[in-house]
């Protein structure tokens, strides 16, 4: 083990915009033509072309192009029909615009407890959707941790559940050869910078179904301009709601879509560079005393752009001084354990908006050891090394002085 571990490396560095990306984007920002539509008509604006660019991707028929993946939930939510007092259930384990795109739908969440590998636990989800009255889940892949989904979709479909995907942390990711977001009614994914596409922030939502589709392009913004979209239903579709959809504004700009194209052709050579790292820091953590890594299937093929560990057996001021610890010698671990949320880190109970007292016994005790680490692509591989020393010394510095 190194003697004195530290690292000089920023780890919040998002992925690199690509020069076809800046080079388009100054196209646009030159003519000024930012707003997603024209009224020309001439050519075809970019967040339409991301449209098609990421539906091909795929492989669903339709893309609707939103302003932030929390937009893409509550519109893919409300193309279901979610309204006004109805049940949602969702992962207890997620983050906060989860519930919120559930709050601004007008529901009510129903947290799903968690397992010890961070994903969605399939027994409460059965119980829950037997006796909660939900119609719908909002699935979240939170951090990039993708369930049994052939188990999942069948405990759906036969209690009649309709599946929203939050695939935030999971685009590029599969299950069985299948991409995330193609096993639900809806798949919402995420260009917000620290994620696997970097707009800095914008949403996709993808769906086969015709009616979805034609509802959240409404819904987005197209005012009476839908047929510039390229991955869109039939115009007969949209003659059936076009006046009975209200327009939420939500849709993309041309400017962040420009940024966004030339980085879904890369999806496959940045998971291969992330998965490389998530593996070596994933090896080392998991041999040190009292941190768990969490196993995963050989089913699953992931896209890990964070890494996720749970530390066990510290008290909270022993797990605040671990952290600084770390973060003393360039390593900053997030941790959802804490009693008040910090940063973009909070937990269910925190969420003082969801009325309804819920029991959640078994994801608060596994949430009580979740650490999270974010891994950006310019990390080094030798660099992991360090990592995991940093980790190792300073948990047994606190743990000698326990």
């Amino acid at each position: 083990m190194m003697n004195d571990p530290r690292l000089d490396l920023d780890l919040s560095l998002p992925p690199e915009i690509p020069e076809q990306g800046i080079k388009r984007a100054n196209e646009i920002m030159a003519t000024g033509k930012l707003h997603r539509y024209g009224e020309d008509r001439s050519g075809v604006p970019e967040a339409s072309a991301l449209e098609q660019d990421f539906a091909d991707y795929v492989g669903t028929k339709y893309c609707a192009a939103l302003n932030s993946c929390g937009a893409a939930m509550f519109v893919a939510l409300k193309c279901i029909g979610v309204s006004h007092g109805d049940k949602v259930l969702m992962n207890a384990f997620t983050l906060a615009p989860v519930p919120g795109a559930v709050e601004h739908a007008g529901a009510q969440p129903i947290f799903v407890e968690i397992n010890e590998n961070f994903e969605i636990d399939l027994q409460d989800l059965d119980r829950k959707a037997a006796s909660s009255g939900a119609h719908v889940l909002l699935l979240s892949h939170m951090r990039g941790h993708i369930c049994d989904m052939n188990a999942l979709m069948e405990i759906c479909n036969r209690h009649g559940l309709k599946v929203v995907e939050d695939c935030a942390h999971t685009m590029g990711a599969k299950w069985d050869q299948k991409f995330t977001g193609t096993f639900g009614t809806t798949g919402c994914f995420s260009l917000q910078s620290y994620k696997h596409a970097n707009a800095g922030e914008g949403g996709l939502l993808v769906t086969n179904d015709p009616d979805i589709a034609a509802k959240a392009i409404l819904y987005s913004g197209s005012y009476m301009l839908y047929a510039q979209h390229k991955a869109r239903p039939d115009i007969s579709f949209f003659e059936k709601y076009r006046g009975v959809i209200p327009n939420f504004s939500m849709r993309m700009s041309n400017l962040a879509a420009a940024i966004a194209r030339p980085q879904i052709g890369l999806m496959e050579q940045r998971a291969k560079a992330w998965n490389a790292r998530y593996n070596k820091l994933a090896e080392g953590l998991s041999k040190i005393q009292n941190i768990r890594v969490p196993s995963r299937s050989n089913i699953e093929h992931f896209v890990m752009s964070s890494i996720q560990f749970s530390v066990k057996g510290l008290s909270e001021d022993e797990m605040d001084r671990f952290l600084n610890a770390c973060a003393s010698r360039g390593v900053f671990v997030k941790w959802f354990g804490r009693k008040q949320p910090l940063g973009f880190t909070s937990v269910h109970a925190h969420w003082e908006y969801v009325k309804e007292a819920q029991s959640l016994p078994q994801s608060a005790r596994v949430l009580t050891e979740v650490c999270d680490m974010r891994i950006p692509l310019a990390l080094p591989l030798e660099s992991c090394e360090t990592i995991v020393a940093i980790v190792a010394h300073c948990l047994a510095e606190i743990q000698d002085a326990a």
